[in-house]
């Protein structure tokens, strides 16, 4: 193998005068080219994005996937460039035991109909968080990976070859000032050769390459003076200062990165809000459900639940709400033993006690007996007595049936 011994020795002198400069300046018996204010911002500002983009990315992966062993897996396929296999939701494992109990105990009685409900909703509900996982990773998990390993890494790379220019240009002004001030000792005391060698960094030991381009230096040094270290110091200037503004260039670039991780964000939340959204609507569909077959499983019990769900989105416990409001007599006691169903248009709201709601999402009515809703529309609400907790009687023009408190906002 064919070694290039002179470039050899200058990497190693190089790197020998760097590690001089840096222990000096550590030791504070050196001077320090400081970069300017609006420098030392930038990096401040890329080292706070690097670092909260880490602690983002590592907790929206355990948000993800909470088993840290599926996460150690996922990532060695990711480093083998091979694809991640498919890998079961929590809530498609469940529902494939609920659907093999109710196989097993009985598809036909009360309990294995419910299990079969039950499992199709949570079906649903994993499948819905796939997508959600699926998407979150694409839209968002992505590009925070792609900072960190592609743009982070050029800056990184960047930052040291500016620190290397700086410390190579603070080299050059120590040797400029060592060279002065052997000159100016030369000619007050007549010489006409100043001893160069007082330029060498005492208590160190050379190896043979390097004394032997220090020499190299040194006799430059005899023939030309303070001259030869003036050149080094220009080009070691210019070097520092076209390596700065590479960098600087780079740090700025920090501002479209947030640009692009806050559309990554509004992306995320959308997909968010998407899985969530569904997640209820399944979970309503399923109390839907089985309140209407609880009712035929055990006849004459009241059909309801003892902790109805609160709003997501309402400040407002529409269970709490719900307990405050004013109670109207029930026209059911009014009407004939052999009438079993309420007349809603033979109900009066009282005179005094009635709330007004806003409502919050759109709401299509299952029946006759209920009124459909539109997001953002205030309706008149009241209670009777032994309704379900979790509805309401809600009054719109001269339209009246029942509607779930959970898609309203009380108002006072």
């Amino acid at each position: 193998m064919d070694f290039n011994m002179k470039k050899l020795a200058s990497d190693a002198g190089i790197f020998f005068t760097r590690a001089v400069q840096f222990t000096e300046e550590k030791f504070g018996q050196a001077e320090k080219t400081e970069l300017d204010a609006h420098f030392e911002n930038l990096l401040a500002r890329a080292d706070s994005t690097k670092n909260w983009t880490e602690k983002i990315l590592r907790q929206t992966e355990v948000l993800l996937q909470p088993n840290p062993s599926a996460r150690v897996e996922e990532f060695l396929y990711e480093k083998l460039d091979r694809k991640v296999p498919s890998r079961v939701t929590n809530g498609e494992l469940l529902a494939q035991y609920m659907a093999d109990a109710a196989s097993e105990l009985g598809p036909t009685t009360p309990y294995g109909k419910t299990l079969i409900k039950v499992a199709e909703a949570e079906k649903q509900l994993g499948a819905a968080e796939r997508d959600f996982i699926h998407t979150a990773s694409i839209s968002f998990l992505t590009p925070l990976r792609n900072f960190l390993e592609g743009d982070w890494k050029t800056i990184s790379k960047e930052r040291r070859l500016l620190q290397n220019r700086r410390l190579d240009l603070d080299a050059c002004k120590a040797r400029l000032k060592k060279a002065k001030a052997a000159e100016a000792k030369a000619t007050c005391e007549g010489d006409t050769v100043p001893d160069f060698q007082e330029t060498r960094p005492r208590n160190y030991i050379l190896s043979a390459s390097a004394s032997a381009l220090w020499n190299d230096e040194v006799d430059k040094g005899k023939g030309t003076g303070g001259s030869q270290a003036e050149q080094e110091l220009r080009v070691a200037q210019t070097e520092f200062d076209r390596q700065a503004e590479v960098t600087r260039l780079l740090l700025e670039g920090i501002s479209s990165t947030h640009v692009n991780h806050l559309r990554c964000l509004h992306e995320f939340v959308k997909s968010q809000t998407t899985y969530y959204a569904q997640c209820y609507r399944h979970m309503l569909d399923l109390q839907k459900q089985l309140g209407s077959s609880q009712g035929a499983i055990f006849p004459g019990t009241f059909v309801g639940t003892t902790e109805p769900a609160s709003p997501p989105l309402s400040s407002t416990s529409p269970t709490t709400a719900a307990a405050t409001m004013p109670v109207v007599p029930s026209v059911a006691s009014l009407a004939p033993p052999g009438e079993a169903s309420l007349c809603l248009e033979e109900v009066a709201p009282p005179a005094s006690g009635t709330r007004k709601a806003r409502v919050l999402y759109d709401y299509e009515a299952a029946d006759s007996s209920e009124l459909a809703l539109l997001a953002d529309e205030l309706i008149t609400v009241y209670s009777l007595p032994g309704m379900d907790p979790d509805w309401l009687i809600g009054e719109r023009g001269n339209k009246k049936g029942k509607v779930p408190v959970t898609y309203l906002e009380l108002l006072s």
